[in-house]
């Protein structure tokens, strides 16, 4: 692969994932079709998935600095740096039982997840998800009792944190999990949106630098500028996808990105079946 093309495909394949990574679609299916028409498989490839994703982590935390920051303020018993539209009580303690459910499962099943990485568990997943997402619509209550996302309850952030072990996965998308679960919790759209962007900075890091480490030996310095390009691009890119989903769901449900998502899996049995 030239160093222009493969700047080229890096380039592409960084905004697709910045693009997809925390919408209700699966970057996972997205990676896995855009790879495949690249010709950008292997361990290369995976490893690099993995990296760029660093870039659409640190996105998260640049839109929501304040509210990470208040989160250990509130910890240390400190008056939160941002407060949202509830009563200013999100802690660390949400966020741990928001992880708990799915580092253990995780943990345990760990070698089984690695074996559903294929374009048929892959497919499956994006329709159940999509399933999800229209239940979540259809089932949540009318009056959420979560308006905002510091109104959420211990209660609420574990449920959700069992909904992302469906994330586990590959292809089901941990935002559609984390979100549909919170809104079947009675919490709003918004609120449950807010709280998986925050849930995804230590679960997305920790299983991010835990997979850069075991692809270690795939790396070398030739790749240092394609790796570099993709990184940038899924950091921009996700920047400007968190900000005008939170704007966009606002004024839409998530029937449309339940619909998109069996338009993907159409296109991933078509591309590999």
């Amino acid at each position: 692969m030239s160093d222009i093309h493969s700047l080229l495909v890096a380039a592409i394949l960084g905004v697709v994932e910045g693009l997809t990574e925390f919408l209700p679609v699966s970057s996972t299916g997205h990676m896995i079709i855009v790879g495949h028409l690249l010709g950008f498989e292997g361990d290369t490839a995976n490893t690099f998935e993995v990296v760029i994703q660093l870039g659409s982590i640190l996105a998260v935390v640049v839109m929501f600095w304040r509210r990470l920051f208040g989160l250990i303020g509130i910890h240390f018993g400190k008056p939160p740096a941002h407060e949202g539209q509830g009563s200013g009580r999100l802690s660390l303690i949400h966020i741990l039982l928001g992880m708990i459910p799915a580092v253990v499962m995780g943990l345990i099943f760990h070698d089984t997840i690695k074996s559903l990485f294929n374009p048929v568990n892959v497919m499956y997943a994006l329709i159940v998800g999509g399933v999800l997402l229209i239940a979540a619509e259809v089932l949540k209550p009318k009056q959420p009792r979560a308006v905002g996302i510091d109104d959420m309850t211990y209660r609420q952030a574990f449920v959700i944190g069992c909904f992302q072990c469906l994330a586990l996965w590959p292809g089901f998308s941990r935002s559609g999990a984390t979100i549909s679960g919170g809104m079947l919790m009675g919490v709003s759209r918004y609120a449950a949106s807010e709280f998986s962007f925050l849930l995804a900075v230590p679960m997305m890091m920790g299983a991010t630098v835990l997979d850069v480490y075991k692809s270690i030996g795939f790396l070398n310095m030739g790749d240092v500028p394609m790796f570099a390009v993709g990184f940038v691009m899924a950091f921009i890119v996700a920047l400007i996808a968190i900000k005008t989903f939170l704007q966009l769901i606002k004024r839409i449900s998530f029937i449309p990105f339940a619909i998109y998502r069996f338009i993907v899996a159409a296109a991933v049995y078509v591309v590999f079946f």
